[in-house]
């Protein structure tokens, strides 16, 4: 018989809509359904969908070629996010290569021209960091455009493919904060580079949709918050959109098709308000909607967003909506009017939960946002998951959670915060993990938890804590470094060992965690021990599960094993299981399996019951294997 919280993951659902850069409105649309996730494109002005039969790669990162005829793609192996670049037709008949003579790499970056086939890609690799030129059409050897030691992702490509950007820090080394660097794509000289100096990163949102415009939207913080700003490199002119009397990120998403406006969105603590920039009379306002999400961020990825709005080709804004208890649905904004038309099907009730966000103090008066989902008709506390988005640099918005909506349908409650190290809540906050990696965001995890406690939300002695990723480190330190505070930690690709994964890692992710330590191991390896949750499983207390990819590159499964080895040898209470794949290897099956197991984990926990299932063993297959 089938669970009846099962609903919430069976429900088909969009997971993301992608308008190419080409000058119709053709958009590639991401879909989760009973078969896996599956690609459509979407020719939005005449209302068609073509289904995509091909083998794609990585469907969630992947692109539209300017034409719509080819799908550009990451192949790598089974998930490791190490491969190369490859072109596939939209019925699978031609399935090229772009890069058979370049060594594996990571790929940080992607788009194309609008009016040919030039394509740049960021790509990570043992050499360095790289931006190539490539055409998904022709059979013609890459040329690379820019190359660094130093981490460099974000590549970009103006409408006509004359100039590309790649996102530098050869001005900061060894620091996240980055410059815009614009490059010749005939010469590969450097014909600028824009920088708000040490302390203010700039990053590249996209070129100018215009023909001979080498303007490009970036995003700067030069107030310590995200704001957009209109550059053009051939002379340094650049409109910056202060906007001083809002506080809070002003996140730059896209330009509309005739250059004349810009798409933002104001993030206030968590909360999400569209908003447009008219370049030409300098107004900013605001767009209505209806509450909800309308982007997510990335980071470690080929583009700056999971899913976000954007322009269609005829200039109306295409808002992407989500809630915590609704899947995405597409809306249009008509300009004259300011009425909102639905463009997808009323998503199914599945009769979920909303979330609302609470303000929650930590040790030193920082605040923090933190959503909540309690379950409907109950008097007093319930047990709690405490869920721990990844990154750091990432954030939870106010999308569909299926894992939420399971939790709360069975009587626990959900909370997930956005700590420090989040993104959209200014840099300070984004960067106040730094420098003793770990410790900022445990206090406010502990705030968090008493937050919780005290407003009569979760039973103090049932709070479990889960995460993916980052946050799976984030639920393993706090066993230990936070011992007694949970009830139970469930941890989805963690890192557990720095020391050990730093050998096993991917090129890219490599060069970033060794910037945020300030070094290598050699020259501070008490850091990277002291950040380890493997140094601290003598004091961990609750039962602890882990699940790994077998092919995960950027937290290896060598790792977790030894942190799982090291704390049942002591006696602890642990379980390890492994799935083949790599770091964001889905499906709905994996994710439907995993939440059966935590909330059987959470009954035996409640329960009495341990967690163990006998001698844990290492990966049989893939990294360090």
């Amino acid at each position: 018989m089938t669970e009846n919280w099962h609903r919430f993951f069976t429900v088909d659902r969009m997971l993301s809509m992608r308008r190419g850069r080409g000058r119709r409105d053709h958009c590639l649309v991401v879909h989760d359904t009973e078969q896996g996730q599956t690609l459509t494109l979407r020719d939005a002005e005449r209302g068609s969908d073509l289904p995509v039969s091909a083998d794609i790669g990585d469907v969630g990162e992947a692109i539209l070629s300017a034409d719509a005829q080819f799908v550009l793609s990451l192949h790598d192996d089974n998930g490791s996010e190490v491969g190369h670049l490859w072109a596939t037709s939209l019925d699978g008949a031609e399935h090229r290569n772009l890069t058979p003579d370049l060594p594996p790499y990571t790929l940080r970056g992607i788009d194309t021209a609008r009016d040919d086939d030039s394509t740049v890609i960021a790509a990570a690799a043992p050499d360095g960091f790289s931006l190539w030129l490539l055409h998904s059409s022709r059979p013609t050897a890459p040329r690379r455009l820019f190359n660094s030691p130093h981490e460099a992702w974000n590549s970009l490509v103006s409408a006509d493919g004359r100039a590309a950007s790649i996102d530098t820090t050869d001005h900061n080394p060894g620091v996240r904060r980055f410059a815009v660097t614009v490059v010749d794509c005939g010469s590969g000289e450097v014909l600028a580079t824009l920088t708000d100096g040490p302390q203010a990163p700039v990053r590249g949102v996209r070129f100018s949709p215009l023909d001979g415009d080498p303007r490009m939207l970036v995003s700067t913080e030069r107030s310590g918050f995200a704001r957009p700003c209109v550059w053009n490199p051939a002379d340094g002119v650049r409109i910056d959109v202060d906007a001083p009397d809002l506080s809070g990120d002003l996140v730059a998403l896209d330009w509309s098709d005739d250059g004349s406006r810009l798409l933002l969105v104001h993030v206030d603590q968590g909360t999400h308000h569209v908003m447009e920039y008219d370049l030409g009379s300098g107004e900013l306002h605001r767009v209505a909607h209806p509450a909800g999400a309308y982007f997510e961020p990335d980071v470690a990825a080929a583009q700056l967003y999971q899913w976000a709005s954007h322009y269609t080709a005829e200039g109306r804004i295409r808002l992407l909506h989500q809630r915590f208890d609704q899947p995405m649905t597409v809306l249009e904004v008509d300009r004259a009017t300011g009425e909102i038309h639905r463009r997808t099907p009323e998503p199914p009730a599945t009769a979920g939960t909303r979330a609302t966000s609470h303000t929650v103090r930590s040790a030193d008066g920082t605040l923090l946002q933190l959503w909540v989902c309690q379950p409907p008709r109950t008097l007093g506390p319930v047990p709690l998951v405490l869920q721990l988005h990844g990154g750091p640099n990432m954030v939870t918005v106010d999308s569909y959670h299926p894992d939420a909506q399971a939790w709360v349908d069975q009587g626990v409650a959900f909370a997930s915060l956005n700590y420090r190290g989040s993104v959209t809540f200014g840099r300070e906050f984004r960067e106040g993990f730094l420098p003793d990696v770990g410790r900022r965001e445990l206090e406010d995890i502990e705030s968090a938890v008493r937050h919780l406690v005290d407003h009569g939300v979760a039973h103090a002695d049932r709070v479990f804590i889960t995460g993916a990723s980052y946050g799976g480190y984030l639920s393993l330190l706090s066993s230990g470094r936070l011992p007694g505070l949970f009830a139970g930690a469930m941890a989805f690709v963690p890192m557990a060992d720095w020391v050990t994964a730093l050998e096993d890692m991917n090129p890219a992710l490599s060069t970033a965690w060794r910037s945020f330590f300030g070094a290598g191991r050699e020259a501070d390896p008490a850091q990277l021990e002291r950040s380890s949750p493997i140094s601290y499983v003598h004091a961990v207390s609750n039962p602890v599960w882990i699940m790994q990819a077998t092919h995960d590159t950027r937290t290896p499964p060598r790792q977790a094993y030894l942190y799982a080895k090291a704390l049942q040898d002591i006696g602890g209470d642990v379980a390890i299981d492994y799935f083949s794949g790599g770091h964001e290897t889905s499906s709905r099956r994996l994710e439907i399996s995993s939440q059966q197991q935590m909330m059987d984990l959470v009954q035996a926990a409640l329960h009495g019951t341990p967690w163990s299932q006998g001698p844990v063993r290492p990966s049989q297959t893939g990294v360090g294997a």
